[in-house]
């Protein structure tokens, strides 16, 4: 499966997933104008990724300045079909990324974790 890659653009998150290294990786900002237009393809890619997966290792990196409530939902998604990538034996590390001031994406990470438990779920805050 050849690498899935989406440049960031000012409303989206730039989309890394190296699939034969098992590691996806989030960053940016999500405020696109359709978030499901935008996801779709990258949960439908995940989707099909994990049913290829037994007893994988899979890292995932999300590091995001801000998303908004579209996003949130679509991010949702993606968090469930990995949670249910974990639970049918895979690893799953989800690594967190926030800045150590923004409240509101730590809570967003702590309500993942409560959420999608079978997750490895690891927080780092960043500093300026």
């Amino acid at each position: 499966m050849p690498p899935l890659f989406l440049a960031a653009t000012p409303s989206s998150p730039e989309i890394d997933f190296r699939f034969e290294q098992h590691t996806l990786s989030i960053k940016g900002e999500s405020y696109p104008e359709n978030a499901a237009a935008f996801y779709g393809p990258l949960n439908a890619a995940v989707r099909n990724y994990v049913e290829t997966c037994h007893d994988a290792q899979i890292t995932v990196h999300v590091s995001l300045a801000y998303f908004n409530s579209s996003s949130t939902k679509m991010l949702f998604t993606l968090f469930d079909i990995l949670n249910q990538a974990a639970i049918d034996g895979n690893r799953v590390r989800l690594n967190w990324y926030h800045d150590e001031d923004d409240d509101t994406i730590l809570e967003f990470g702590q309500e993942l974790q409560q959420d999608f438990t079978a997750l490895d779920f690891h927080d780092h805050a960043v500093g300026d």
